[in-house]
């Protein structure tokens, strides 16, 4: 990941989204009652709709997010963002999965400072790595400033 991200994309590799996460759920005719009873169907595509979800926010946000998977498949993260005019790999997890092995991969290929990880878990700054909650990723970009 280097900036510009958009100089260095790729368009043979890429993943597909939808406008909006309700209408995702409608094409994949998801049925509200999955959602509302915690169901298998929505255990397996609750992933698809949380990254949509952040995709939102981020595009509202004003950023131009970017995908990236390295060559071998092996490593992959949701997004890249430039924040400050530096790379940033945003990776999306649906529960309070914590692991954070693609971002791993990604800071030490590319010597990058920081990372985000979203989850349902609350705000925590590691240094290299910060969790910002779901319900905040919408502004996570403030609470990468350096703490006073």
């Amino acid at each position: 990941m280097r900036t510009p991200l958009r100089g260095y994309g790729d368009e043979g590799a890429f993943k597909l989204f939808c406008v909006d996460v309700g209408l995702l759920a409608a094409l994949a005719h998801l049925p509200v009652s999955a959602v509302l009873d915690d169901s298998a169907l929505f255990t397996e595509f609750k992933g698809s709709l949380t990254e949509q979800y952040v995709l939102g926010e981020l595009v509202v946000e004003g950023y131009d997010p970017m995908y990236w998977s390295a060559s071998a498949g092996r490593a992959e993260v949701d997004f890249a963002v430039e924040e400050a005019g530096a790379p940033l790999a945003i990776e999306v997890k649906a529960a309070e999965n914590l692991q954070a092995k693609n971002l791993k991969v990604a800071r030490v290929r590319f010597g990058l400072e920081r990372c985000v990880r979203t989850s349902l878990s609350g705000y925590r700054d590691e240094r290299w790595l910060v969790n910002v909650p779901l319900w905040a990723i919408g502004v996570f970009g403030r609470s990468l400033s350096p703490r006073p």
